[in-house]
Order: C-alpha cells, then structure tokens, then sequence
C-alpha cells in the first residue's frame, strides 16, 4: 500500500514573550511605552522590557501514513497533537523537518474553520468545495446530501455567524466529509455536537475509510478512537511517545496520566481547555464523601458529592454546568448537567458553584475520571478533559463476601432479589 503521508524530522519552534512592566500605568506612560517600543522595532532594538522564551510544541516527529489507513492521536492537551494536524493541514509552516502529501486535503480543526462568517451555509459549501478545488457541478452533485447530513435546511440562507456552535459543526464536518477529499484530518471539534450526531459522524469516517481514503483523527473519546482507528499515535511533549494498536496506545495513554501529581481539590484556571478559544470560566472542582470529607477515594455503596465552581461575565447567560464520568479505559461511563436535574427557568448565577450529590456510587473498583463543562444553553462556554480522577475501592456490597471487578463490568447492579425454585418431585 503506497504512502500518502510522508513526515520526516518535524519540528514547530514558538516564541514566548514575557512583557514586564508594572502593575499600574497613566495614560501618559502608556503612550510613551508604546512609542518606545516602535521606535525600537523600527530601530531593531530589544525591548529591554521583554523576556523571551522559546517553546517547542513538536520536536523531530517522523510518520508515515498509507492510503486508506485510519490514524487516531492520542494525548494531554498541549502535546502537541493540534499543531500536527495544522502542519498537515498547511495551517501552519514548520520550523524544520518536511511534510509530503499526495491527494486533496480537507480538514475540520477548529469550530468555524474555513467558513466566512458573513456568508450564508448554502455560500459556505460552494466556497469551502472550491477550496477543494471541486467545480461547480460537483458540488451540486453533492449539496443535498450535505444539507441532509447537517440537518440545517431551515437555516441554510442564514448567514453562519449566527449559528449555534453545533450548527456551525454540523456543517462543516457535512462539507468536509462528503466533498470527496483524499484525506480527512479532524481534531477534538465534534465533542460540541450532540451525542447523536457524534455517533453519525463516527459511522461517516468509518464510511470514509472502507471507500479507501485516509483518516487522521485526534480526540479524548478513547472508545471513539479503539473502535474507529487503526493505529495509535500517542503524542507527549511534543513527540510520539508510542506508535500501535488502539488498546495499547490508550492504556499507555491513561498510565501517563496515573502518574501526575494527584489531587483533591483542583484549580481549573490554568488547565488545557476542550477547544481553542474558549473562556476559562471553570475555576475549581472538589469530590467530598458523605461526610463532607474532600478525598479522591471512595468505597463501593458510598455516595459521592462533586462540586463545580464557575465564574463567568455577567453579560453571558449561564443555563448549565455539567460532568461526565469516564473510565480509565475511556468509556463514558455517564453524566448529568443541572440542565437536566434542575427545574425551570434554568438559569444559573454567573459566580457560584453547582453541587451534584450522587447517591450510592455503583460504580465497579477502578480509577476513573471527570470531564467537567459549563453551558449557556444549547452553546459550550467552556470544557475541562480530566479535570480530576478518582478511585473506587471494592466493597462487599451483598454482604455474601464476593467483591466485584472490572471483569463484572463497569456499574454493579443493586438490590437484585434472587430465589431459588426447586424442581418439583
């Protein structure tokens, strides 16, 4: 099978540039300070009130991918894994090392991308398919099928800057999948769309595949990435820490994360969020025991408190905070938002904190993991992956002795009568 991809020694250098300057500043300083530093822009001067930093988001990554292969990338946020995808996507320009690749690129990255937001959805086909360098008459060929897949025939002639996020993704996955491109590359972005049209873009790729073209796809969703990809890229620090099997790559995935530092009580604001561009509104989560204990470890049959602190201007209408709790082998174990659990009007305060008290924990022993977010209704203001991970210790939860495992399954059913019935003599 010929390559299609071809990465050799890849490198992407940025430079971080810490502005120093005082807390508090007039006017008057403030416009000397900018005239000073044009002046020694122009005079090719450093700023002596600049530290600069360099940071290297990949360094010497090589890969090679066949036609037709399914390649997911796995890893932390900030590995490296979106950088790769713009490289190869010719978003962004490498510092060192090359790129090859044979065919017709379409990739969907971010929320948005390569839509003018002035133009309506039925204009953004047409441009994104000459993007592609389609005619005319193929992408009318293939306009209905797109309008059908996205389910936005009623806000077609609407300009997309007024779509929701999941409109918006609706339809540039739409785009991006049925306009024939050799190569698919789709990053994190289709975790802002419903459940449903999840499972209806994974069964596209999967479609995608077996026509013969390739597939890049970076996510979290470690189930989405064993039952759809091939192989596995695990990116850390910026280079392939692994490279194999789906249940492999996951399970090195999750043991790197074991190995952080742990903690009971976590502060959101410097963490990787879930997309680019998001407000970092989310600001602390804590787990408490019954009694009202902050700790990380729970026993089977204990009830579980998991307190969400959100802070978020007030000029956005805050509906919903959320979670999802997530197995070490990454299954989505379940989830609930107060959305769901709280009457109308369903509007939280802009500053506070939403506490979920779950009843007897019926999960099986293991480590799991809570993805965390906060909604202003049907819009994702912001999003943290693993926000914090905690364990379920085993517990004799029918008092017969028999402890459970993950070989029982991921949830234990309770109160389960059971009689025995003779044959009759």
């Amino acid at each position: 099978m010929t390559s299609i991809i071809k990465v050799e020694n890849l490198g992407k250098k940025y430079v971080l540039r810490h502005q120093q300057k005082a807390a508090y500043q007039t006017l008057r300083e403030s416009i000397y300070s900018g005239l000073k530093r044009v002046k020694e822009r122009i005079l090719g001067r450093g700023s002596a009130f600049q530290s600069k930093e360099e940071f290297w988001a990949l360094k010497e990554v090589s890969l090679e991918v066949k036609q037709g292969e399914r390649l997911g990338i796995i890893g932390r946020n900030g590995a490296g894994k979106s950088t790769l995808l713009k490289i190869l996507s010719r978003i962004t320009v490498p510092t060192r090392g090359r790129v090859l690749l044979k065919g017709r690129t379409a990739s969907l990255l971010e929320v948005g991308t390569g839509f003018h937001p002035e133009l309506t959805g039925r204009e953004n086909i047409f441009l994104n398919g000459a993007v592609l360098g389609m005619t005319r008459g193929e992408i009318k060929k293939k306009f209905d099928e797109i309008v059908a897949f996205a389910e936005v025939e009623k806000f077609l002639d609407t300009p997309v800057k007024r779509y929701s996020s999941g409109m918006y993704v609706r339809l540039a996955f739409a785009v991006a999948a049925h306009l024939e491109p050799e190569i698919l590359m789709v990053d994190e972005v289709l975790a802002v769309g419903d459940v449903g049209f999840q499972e209806k873009c994974l069964g596209k790729m999967d479609d995608i595949a077996r026509e013969g073209r390739t597939l890049l796809f970076v996510s979290h969703n470690m189930g989405a990435i064993k039952k759809l990809c091939s192989r596995v890229l695990l990116v850390q620090e910026g280079q392939i820490a692994f490279e194999g099997p789906p249940g492999t790559a996951v399970e090195k995935y999750f043991k790197a994360s074991l190995n952080r530092e742990r903690s009971v009580s976590v502060d959101l604001s410097d963490h990787a969020r879930r997309l680019k561009g998001m407000g970092k509104y989310l600001k602390k989560v804590v787990l408490k025991n019954a009694a009202g204990k902050t700790t990380n470890t729970f026993t089977q049959g204990e009830s579980i408190a998991i307190e969400i602190k959100h802070e978020v201007p007030e000029d956005i209408l805050v509906s919903t905070a959320g979670f999802t709790i997530v197995s070490s082998e990454g299954i989505r174990v379940g989830g609930v938002n107060s959305f769901m659990t709280l009457p109308p009007p369903h509007r939280l305060p802009n500053s506070g904190k939403v506490v979920f008290q779950l009843p007897p924990c019926l999960l099986t022993p293991g480590k799991y993991y809570l993805n965390i977010s906060v909604g202003s209704y049907h819009k994702l203001l912001d999003q943290v992956d693993e926000a914090i991970d905690f364990d379920i210790e085993p517990e004799d939860i029918y008092g017969t002795g028999y402890l459970l495992t993950r070989a029982n399954g991921l949830v234990s059913i309770m109160n389960v009568k059971t009689e025995i019935i003779p044959n009759e003599q």
